[in-house]
């Protein structure tokens, strides 16, 4: 007899989300439209979590950082301010 293959299909819903068949919860996608109607989705790796910094090489990075105000906010009202 014939060989009818298996078309997996899948409906949008009204918040246009599609349930996929080998998807996992957490999966991310790269989304492209290649014609009108043809999309292809591209699974990405997660990227791996960076270890959290402890709070005293948070504290040693804010003492480091070359952003820090050297005017005074009385000088900075001074010149913002209108007399």
């Amino acid at each position: 007899m014939w060989d009818y293959p298996t078309m997996s299909t899948s409906t949008v819903d009204t918040k246009k989300r599609v349930i996929l068949p080998a998807g996992r919860p957490g999966d991310i996608f790269d989304i492209q439209q290649q014609a009108e109607g043809r999309f292809l989705l591209i699974r990405l790796e997660k990227p791996e979590r960076a270890e959290r910094m402890s709070r005293r090489a948070c504290m040693e990075a804010m003492r480091k950082a070359p952003l820090r105000p050297t005017m005074m906010w009385e000088k900075l009202r001074e010149l913002t301010r209108e007399p």
